[in-house]
């Protein structure tokens, strides 16, 4: 009848489960296929975990998606049809139509949820521009066999490895360094190799596209140190919730002659380019186990997550709700200040200054000058009004120990106990914790605007020893632009994601303090609903 909408015909996906490690399962065909039902939030499928042996003892709690549907089964229920196939295998009622081997199913996989809700676009892009990633069977494509066969295999070889024992990087892993250290080949590569001309001559940058290594390495270097480099811009154009791609305009002349020899090579952002494919989910969870020594995501436990100030005994205009500000955003700025005064107050000694820098209207500044009456506050900020609204509400409440400077904070300087910031932007809150470090002043911040983040003059990013081993300054850009995805509107899991990079910034932020002589703790504000940006960076001097 038309107008009704086709069923889903019920399919059955069947992966080999050998043992779990480390809350990852084995093989790692089966984890990145279960990666991929978790990103594609893909409940079509009924999933058969089949065992290679027998195992009395199998328990999936924390190692399984919790929105994916598992049964155990044997090799013997298997239907007839996969029992002559090697998994992971998908495989259609009535079990005569069967799909084999981890490229083929992922990339079904794919189909499949966008056949279930087309308005999942960005899920049939990670097939790419042509739809043909990971098409290529291993057998003509080096890189189908690297993504589906090589790397998952040497990588489970690696971690079978003693513990005890220094093992040796696996050749195919440095197969995949050199892969990716080629220039990229995409569509519209001349187009877009035109752009980074035009981008480079307009930054005064020679061409990167020389014979010689060592100029090509320090030209890239020098477009590293810009935020705005071409393939940034085009991988975060599809990252953005809302942006659109600002369009380009046509070259000068001099760009659209120049000869294709001469152009820029395009650098890799991700594993087959400058956008995020079906090759990033196979190698992402098999890279992840390699990396034994990459840094966890890890939150020091809040000190006291209950305490809350008793905000109807206190006066008026000390609350956020005299600001001018609804009710809801009202209750979770009381939240967040429950959360900085708690730390604040416990750590300030009577005669101790404290300074709230990037102050706005006080929030900050006002609760604690009236908590800590024989302390003295310091507001400071650059934008007058937001001062004098300030001033007006300490003068309500009779505060005499508080002073309002406006000024950049580069500005002040004066000696200080401990230095505050609620939500300062981008590398505001590093040049709070330099001022502090400087000082050698504890320091309690909320950052904000992680998007922001880039290198400045005083500033280089990662900015920690630890991190610099790790990430290079594009990928960090990346961790930024990705630590901003916290907004409410957006799906839990990518939420998640952002949370973890947040906290993944601010980790190298605590090492670098750390490396200064700080003990430092990254910590969730609690209830975490009262900000998308909720992590504070507590730091006291050794």
């Amino acid at each position: 009848m038309k107008g009704i909408k086709k069923s889903l015909t019920e399919e059955y996906l069947y992966l080999d489960f050998s043992h779990q490690m480390e809350g990852c399962i084995f093989p790692l065909h089966t984890s990145v296929t279960l990666f991929l039902l978790s990103y594609c939030d893909c409940k079509i499928f009924k999933v058969g975990l089949v065992l290679t042996k027998e195992s009395t003892d199998i328990s999936l709690k924390n190692v399984v998606p919790q929105d994916v549907e598992i049964q155990i089964v044997s090799k013997q229920e298997l239907p007839a049809i996969v029992q002559n196939c090697c998994l992971p295998a998908a495989v259609e009622k009535p079990d005569n139509f069967c799909r084999a081997g981890l490229a083929v199913v992922l990339r079904h996989i794919i189909q499949k949820s966008y056949e279930a809700d087309p308005s999942k676009k960005e899920i049939l892009e990670l097939l790419g521009f042509k739809k043909t990633c990971l098409k290529a069977c291993a057998e003509v494509s080096q890189w189908t066999r690297l993504c589906e066969l090589t790397i998952p295999l040497a990588i489970e070889n690696f971690l079978k490895e003693s513990s005890d024992q220094h093992p040796t990087i696996p050749a195919e892993i440095l197969q995949l360094e050199r892969k990716l250290s080629e220039p990229v080949r995409v569509h519209n590569d001349d187009k877009l190799r035109r752009q980074k001309l035009k981008q480079q001559k307009a930054a005064g940058v020679g061409p990167a596209h020389a014979k010689s290594k060592v100029l090509r390495q320090e030209t890239s270097e020098e477009l590293d140190s810009s935020s705005k480099s071409l393939e940034l811009q085009v991988a975060f154009s599809k990252l953005a919730v809302y942006e659109e791609p600002a369009t380009t305009n046509r070259e000068p002349s001099h760009i659209r002659k120049a000869k294709v020899s001469d152009l820029p090579p395009l650098e890799h952002v991700f594993a087959e380019g400058l956008y995020f494919t079906l090759a990033d989910i196979v190698l992402l969870p098999c890279i992840h186990h390699f990396l034994e020594k990459g840094i966890e995501v890890m939150f020091s436990p809040h000190p006291c997550p209950t305490w809350t100030l008793d905000w109807n005994s206190l006066p008026a205009a000390v609350s956020p709700k005299e600001g001018k500000m609804s009710s809801d955003r009202a209750l979770r700025k009381q939240q967040q200040l429950n959360n900085l005064v708690y730390v604040v107050t416990s750590q300030a000694k009577p005669g101790d200054r404290i300074v709230d820098f990037c102050s706005g209207g006080g929030h900050v500044g006002i609760v604690l000058a009236h908590m800590l009456p024989s302390c003295q506050v310091t507001l400071i900020e650059n934008k007058e009004l937001s001062l004098i609204r300030a001033k007006k509400r300490s003068d309500e409440l009779g505060l005499s120990n508080i002073w309002f400077i406006q000024a950049n904070m580069e500005y002040f300087t004066g000696m200080f106990n401990i230095g505050v910031a609620l939500h300062a932007c981008g590398v505001a809150t590093d040049m709070v914790i330099e001022h502090c470090i400087k000082t050698r002043a504890a320091f309690v911040t909320c950052p904000c605007c992680y998007g922001f983040i880039q290198n400045t003059s005083k500033f280089n990013f990662p900015k920690s020893e630890q991190f610099k081993k790790t990430l290079s300054y594009k990928e960090h850009m990346i961790l930024c632009r990705f630590a901003d995805q916290t907004a409410v509107q957006l799906p839990a899991q990518r939420r998640l994601i952002g949370k973890q990079c947040m906290c993944l910034v601010d980790l190298d932020r605590a090492r670098a303090a750390e490396e200064r002589g700080y003990s430092v703790q990254v910590i969730s504000m609690e209830p975490e609903s009262c900000s998308p940006k909720n992590n504070m960076i507590v730091g006291v001097p050794i």
